[in-house]
């Protein structure tokens, strides 16, 4: 009966973001499986292993790193025609309601799955006495933290969603699920995260993948304190801002503590983070790193790893990956960059080994660059090695998803402490500035220290000193603070499906009116959008720049449509207003 009901995971399409039949009709076969550890270990490890899809990788790359400034659709790859139409119409900004992309299926069958796990394995507490209460109670942790996660996704990328916490088992259940706000659905998500992870999995309580494969304590407060960050920047919340903190002050302290020292550690290290040298091959080739977090485990389904066919063959031949690089990755600057302007596109420092890793060099007719982070194995120990930079050497099909690792909790920190920073009123006089840049220094000290480690870390070892000086950026205003972090994440986190959301916050910072308690259907006069977040989201584009940029008039625009066929299907759902009936919107590009 267990193999059945794996079979039938494995065979599941959904047909709506609801219809989902997880387990079969049959309530003797539903009835007779909840009864061991086992079946509970069995449907949670389904729920991980959803996440790993194909159709959930492909989109965590094309949401997080398609519509921003890091890379470009390769031209040459044209024989995949619903794929490249669906990116063609994201980059000109004319997204139909069908696109490919703007589905969101597979991320409501992850959830279903939490559902039924939330559901059920209750019941085996009084049925198998090796099922302990703490035993459910980490169960319960992880699927709670893996639907916040998945709704997280969909808010991000949707905005406007269903939002609902029943298990669907049968084709007989009602599915027409009406919209919730996103402010509804962020603070359940961190109603749910704070209430269990104080009965969450140590940390400490593996060796191996699982310690980031699953959700621990140090997972799901990562994932919390991302959605304070969040939800700090939406609202303009003080209050959040402080608790993302806080939280990445316990994740911060609790790697510390499970950091084993090296034989090659002279001293202590201020934060558990590998050498520049070993940076890469530990993160992208060994994986599961010690300062890793919580990532998706690829390594058992390698026929979908999406990293490999976006950024390396589409085709079969190397350098053939459906995104290239932008130019921002080219260059070879010889000083850092202290350059806070939205222009910059001199991001790499000589020394950053970072810039080696990103990207092969092009030949001299080509504007973009084919990417090697992640999908290569070589690692980049020498910043004089260009030729690391242009042997085209590609590996790893078997790589995992990054979803935290420990920079990017230091550079939420840094970012929530900037915001804590008080801006300078037009009109101040020098002496009003004078204060107010002295008491910003009490948070944009400590915020810098952050930026500074990351980026002293992926400098070559007789490097560091070539890092980042306070004196050199002490008297930058709080923007430039804020721009300054926005580049190191660019650094830090290229091709990792996360600027998206970096600039998405960005964006909200700066924007008054914004209603996050209602759905945009129903909204008169939409929030306008930030000038800057354009030109960092539009400057990949050159001429066309202005173009893309006419056409974002609103917030609306920074979501995908509804999935057309499931507003056919549920009657209650409302269109983003920024889109209209598949039949009636017209392609300009």
């Amino acid at each position: 009966m267990k193999k059945y009901i794996l079979m039938l995971f494995a065979g599941l399409t959904l047909v709506s973001c609801m219809d989902t039949i997880i387990l079969p009709d049959d309530k003797t076969v539903d009835e007779d499986f909840w009864k061991s550890k086992e079946d509970v270990a069995m449907m949670v490890n389904g729920a991980y292993a959803a996440m790993t899809t194909n159709d959930v990788l492909e989109r965590l790359i094309v949401w997080g790193d398609f519509r921003t400034d890091e890379v470009n659709r390769n031209n040459s790859v044209t024989d995949i025609s619903t794929q490249t139409q669906s990116l063609d119409e994201i980059a000109a900004v004319n997204i139909q309601t069908t696109n490919a992309y703007a589905t969101w299926s597979a991320f409501y069958e992850v959830i279903n799955r939490c559902n039924i796990v939330l559901t059920r394995a209750s019941e085996v507490l009084g049925v198998d006495p090796n099922y302990t209460d703490g035993d459910y109670q980490v169960d319960r942790s992880q699927m709670l933290a893996l639907r916040a996660l998945c709704y997280f996704y969909l808010v991000r990328n949707f905005r406007d969603v269903p939002y609902y916490t029943e298990a669907y088992m049968t084709s007989s259940q009602a599915t027409d699920i009406p919209q919730s706000s996103p402010a509804y659905i962020i603070n359940q998500c961190i109603s749910d995260l704070e209430g269990c992870v104080s009965t969450s999995m140590s940390s400490r309580s593996f060796n191996d993948w699982r310690r980031v494969g699953w959700f621990t304590t140090d997972g799901i407060n990562a994932l919390l304190a991302d959605l304070y960050l969040w939800r700090a920047s939406v609202m303009h919340s003080a209050a959040d801002y402080q608790s993302c903190i806080d939280i990445c002050d316990r994740i911060i302290e609790s790697k510390k503590s499970q950091h084993t020292r090296k034989r090659t550690e002279t001293t202590e290290a201020e934060y558990p983070l590998a050498e520049a040298e070993d940076m890469y091959y530990d993160l992208f080739v060994k994986q599961n790193a010690e300062e890793s977090i919580f990532e998706l485990q690829c390594r058992s389904n390698l026929p979908v790893c999406q990293y490999y066919w976006k950024y390396k063959s589409a085709t079969g031949s190397a350098g053939m990956g459906w995104f290239k690089a932008t130019t921002l990755f080219g260059g070879t600057a010889s000083i850092y960059n202290t350059e806070t302007s939205v222009s910059n596109n001199n991001l790499y420092s000589a020394t950053d080994l970072r810039y080696y890793a990103a990207c092969y060099l092009p030949t001299s007719s080509e504007d973009s660059y084919d990417i090697r982070k992640i999908i290569s194995d070589n690692r980049v120990i020498d910043k004089t090695a260009t030729k690391k930079r242009e042997e085209y050497a590609y590996g790893g099909m078997d790589r995992n998803y990054i979803i935290y690792r420990l920079t990017d909790v230091m550079l939420m920190k840094a970012e929530a402490l900037v915001q804590q920073a008080a801006d300078i009123p037009e009109g101040a006089t020098d002496e009003e500035k004078e204060s107010i840049n002295a008491s910003n220094a009490s948070v944009l000290r400590p915020a810098f220290n952050m930026i500074q480690a990351v980026n002293a870390r992926a400098l070559y070892r007789d490097d560091k000193g070539d890092s980042l000086k306070w004196n050199a950026f002490k008297g930058l205003s709080k923007l430039e603070f804020e721009r300054l972090i926005l580049q190191e994440r660019l650094r830090e986190f290229c091709f990792e499906g996360r600027r998206w959301y970096d600039l998405l916050r960005y964006n909200y910072r700066h924007v008054e009116g914004t209603d996050y308690n209602s759905i945009l259907a129903d909204q008169g006069a939409l929030v306008k959008i930030y000038d800057d977040m354009l030109e960092l989201m539009t400057r990949k584009r050159g001429t066309e720049a202005s173009g893309v940029k006419a056409k974002m008039q609103n917030e609306a625009y920074l979501y995908l449509p509804i999935p057309n066929r499931d507003i056919q299907i549920s009657p209650q759902l409302r269109q983003n207003p920024a889109y209209g009936d598949s039949n009636e919107y017209e392609k300009k590009y």
